[in-house]
């Protein structure tokens, strides 16, 4: 029962004025925990992708080589992936607003100290550190959608949701970039940490609680229970998820996934001038491109699935695959071209939106109950997330390995990468399909 029905429903009972006045305030509670994380998660990638802006400036100065980055980046995905897990567990049980607010304010604190530019090892730490106060937004944001939202129309819900994250990279690549232009490296992370803290007040005053806690009936049915028996607890449920091998093949497709889609966050600037020739303003706004037309992917995601294909995320899932696929390769093997580029990249953005919607989450929340969402996204996440964490390091080994002076002038051979890439949004696309042959209905979501 979408939201608007819900409220219909209440209308017609014998308590209408009181019930009224609730439907109000669990509309106006409703759309205040939407903006706060959609925003919220947006803001949370500005925080994230501060590494990504400075990469080039940070090798031009010898402070590292691509190698050294690769490890940097691989500590935040390592320590992410295992965060994203544990967090999956404690967020089923958590106060969200006190969950998201924490991360990003964390987050926001590392970004500041990191302006300081310490050594390889410091910068490590303090990266990997990051990555555990990341892997606190996705978590909270999609229990919140799964207790305020009904499974009806969750998917349109979750598909805008999911542009918070393009949002924050179109943010990321053009404005941190304008400001390490202008005033250097260490400003990049200064930025990034100084608008975190800022978006971390905003989740602070717009998250609210699950309805139950504001004394308002949630629109979403708890699990199914069999007659005569009490309700099953969260950690049952829990455990149901855990093993549920259809949750884990969706995490090795997401996994793939995430090696193409932050082979492009992390080395798409760089590859881009490295490869191909273009200035640092001129990569950034490129790669930009992806993140501009993710917006339009992950808004429509919610509504393709729910309109054209009656709820389901299967067929969709496969012809935004398919689309991510020959974006990869075009942006990989075409010639240099700025057309050409930005081309690839909006088809890569509009695909990658869809798919990150899909496979992040939208499809594994679909098959649990909401008291084990949080568990869902966190098999999700750590597999992601593990993908990203190891693209990361042999996607910076593999670039390093060909790299060779001739009459003084570095080169880099990014074939050997480019296959990596290519190869896994293939992978992630037969994976994905499989899904397609779970048996139906889902044996603890039939009152859903």
């Amino acid at each position: 029962m979408g939201p608007s029905r819900w409220v219909e429903a209440m209308r017609r009972t014998p308590d209408a004025p009181v019930l009224q006045a609730d439907a109000a305030r669990f509309k106006r509670m409703q759309w205040s925990v939407f903006l706060a994380i959609t925003l919220g998660y947006g803001f949370y990638y500005v925080c994230r992708l501060s590494l990504n802006v400075v990469k080039k400036p940070l090798i031009d100065a010898g402070v590292f080589n691509a190698a050294e980055l690769g490890q940097i980046g691989s500590a935040l995905f390592f320590a992410y992936a295992g965060a994203r897990l544990l967090n999956g567990f404690l967020v089923d049980h958590a106060n969200l607003k006190r969950f998201m607010a924490l991360g990003l304010f964390g987050s926001a604190l590392i970004n500041l100290g990191l302006g300081a530019l310490p050594g390889l090892a410091w910068f490590v730490a303090l990266w990997a550190l990051n990555g555990w106060f990341q892997a606190m937004g996705a978590p909270a944001s999609v229990v919140s959608m799964a207790h305020w939202f009904p499974t009806r129309g969750r998917g349109t819900v979750y598909g805008i949701w999911s542009t918070s994250h393009n949002i924050g990279e179109a943010l990321t690549y053009v404005a941190t970039a304008a400001v390490v232009s202008h005033f250097g490296a260490a400003w990049g992370f200064r930025a990034a940490g100084l608008i975190g803290l800022l978006a971390a007040g905003l989740i602070w005053l717009g998250l609210h609680e699950r309805p139950e806690v504001h004394g308002l009936p949630s629109p979403v049915a708890p699990a199914a229970t069999v007659a005569g028996e009490p309700p099953p607890t969260v950690k049952a449920l829990q455990w149901q998820v855990l093993r549920n091998p259809w949750i884990w093949l969706l995490a090795a497709s997401s996994a793939c996934f995430y090696v193409t889609r932050y082979a492009v966050n992390s080395w798409g600037v760089f590859f881009l001038q490295e490869h191909k020739g273009y200035t640092a303003l001129q990569a950034a706004s490129i790669i930009s491109a992806n993140a501009v037309a993710g917006i339009v992917g992950t808004f429509l995601s919610g509504l393709v699935s729910d309109r054209l294909f009656g709820g389901s995320r299967h067929a969709p899932a496969l012809i935004f695959g398919l689309l991510y696929i020959a974006a990869m390769a075009w942006f990989v093997l075409a010639p240099p071209a700025l057309w050409h580029d930005t081309a690839s990249m909006v088809l890569f953005g509009v695909a990658m939106g869809a798919l990150l919607a899909y496979l992040g989450g939208m499809m594994a929340v679909d098959l649990c109950p909401k008291e084990a969402a949080g568990t869902a996204t966190g098999i999700v996440g750590v597999a992601s997330y593990l993908g990203a964490a190891l693209q990361d390091l042999a996607s910076g080994h593999l670039i390093q390995a060909g790299k060779t002076v001739v009459q003084g002038r570095v080169l880099y051979d990014f074939s050997l990468a480019g296959t990596l890439w290519i190869g896994a949004a293939v992978l992630s696309c037969v994976l994905a399909s499989l899904v397609w042959l779970k048996p139906k209905p889902a044996p603890y979501n039939a009152v859903r």
